[in-house]
């Protein structure tokens, strides 16, 4: 299974900021569209980091209050793992295990096309393996 097919069933929809708008601003937007994580971009929707919870609350002990007045730019991660739509969903899940992330945006000649999460892979790999046992189960009661 590639990429694409979980952009397919999923959709293309990816939540982006700007990298001067505040973390109150991001925070609102995280909590609006009930996502863990979004895309810092420019103007013209080139990726230049992104925020995760996990940034925001490891900054939250850096700065306290203070956190909500500053740009997004001060707490998001700056550099950004990046896949194509052809990539197996099993090479994604094992880079994004090394690497330790939860995101990965989808590009194509450098434009971004979509974004998954580690709970996208994991959620389509169960189901394919859902589908080779049942598939095997019924080629074992057929012999029988």
């Amino acid at each position: 299974m590639k990429i694409a097919d979980i952009l397919g069933s999923k959709g293309r929809n990816v939540h982006t900021v700007l990298p001067w708008l505040t973390v109150a601003e991001v925070v609102d937007r995280l909590n609006r569209h009930r996502v863990g994580a979004v895309l810092v971009c420019d103007e013209n929707r080139a990726i230049r980091g992104i925020v995760s919870e996990r940034d925001i609350v490891r900054a939250l002990g850096k700065y306290g209050s203070d956190l909500l007045g500053k740009p997004v730019s001060e707490v998001m991660t700056p550099h950004v793992e990046t896949c194509e739509p052809d990539e197996t969903v099993a090479h994604a899940m094992a880079r994004m295990t090394f690497g330790r992330y939860r995101h990965l945006p989808v590009v194509v000649d450098g434009a971004l096309v979509g974004l998954v999460s580690i709970g996208d892979l994991v959620k389509h790999r169960v189901r394919e393996m859902e589908l080779e046992t049942g598939v095997l189960r019924d080629r074992v009661i057929a012999r029988y």
